[in-house]
């Protein structure tokens, strides 16, 4: 009897003490189009790989969780992302599209709606939010390309959200344009991954713990 009592007891305290629920890890998540998932690179020699690799040594209690698609535009980032928020809980989105929905001529005004729903969607959830901005070359005419890199600082502003305002920076505007890219023109090879991570790591770090 004694024996029995002692087993329902420990049951009992058992049962009162509250399961433990592991703690999500602090994420920084990465929400992008083939500029950050590693187009034409091999695995883990893109600028987001190497983000993880820095954040690593310099931030050891943060991850980086890369939810990059490529040809992915502002409207499938848009889609995917109340799903990846509750998926990651993260504490800082990192937007990195656009790109893509200049390729495909899309309207300006939709680019903007849907980056400005992705920014506020992240920060209703708890979120910082850092925007990515793009430019695109002068041949889709001079007006269109500079209201599209234009439109990336006026939501930032607008949403009072942290701005790199050209990934490419030192890349794509330099005269050496052809060795920087990889054969199609468009996308950065291996050599200037480092180069993009340095054009978001300094307004990146800001946001972080």
């Amino acid at each position: 009897m004694a024996f029995a009592s002692a087993l329902t007891a420990t049951a009992a305290l058992l049962l009162a003490v509250p399961a433990y629920a592991a703690k999500p890890e602090p994420t920084v998540l990465v929400v992008g189009d083939s500029l950050s998932a590693e187009y034409g690179l091999k695995r883990g020699t893109g600028w987001v790989p190497l983000l993880s690799e820095k954040m690593a040594l310099e931030k050891p209690a943060l991850k980086v969780v890369n939810a990059s698609i490529s040809g992915d535009t502002t409207s499938g980032g848009r889609s995917r992302l109340t799903a990846l928020l509750a998926q990651h809980k993260p504490l800082v989105v990192v937007i990195e599209l656009g790109g893509n929905d200049a390729l495909r001529g899309l309207p300006l005004d939709m680019t903007t709606k849907n980056l400005t729903v992705m920014t506020q969607a992240a920060k209703k959830s708890g979120a910082k939010v850092l925007l990515v901005g793009m430019q695109v070359p002068p041949n889709y005419g001079s007006a269109y390309s500079a209201d599209f890199a234009a439109l990336f600082g006026k939501v930032a502003k607008a949403q009072k959200v942290s701005l790199v305002p050209f990934l490419l920076k030192g890349i794509a505007d330099t005269d050496d344009y052809a060795s920087r890219f990889q054969a199609d023109r468009i996308h950065p090879n291996e050599a200037q991954q480092p180069a993009m991570l340095a054009n978001v790591w300094p307004e990146l770090e800001r946001l972080l713990p």
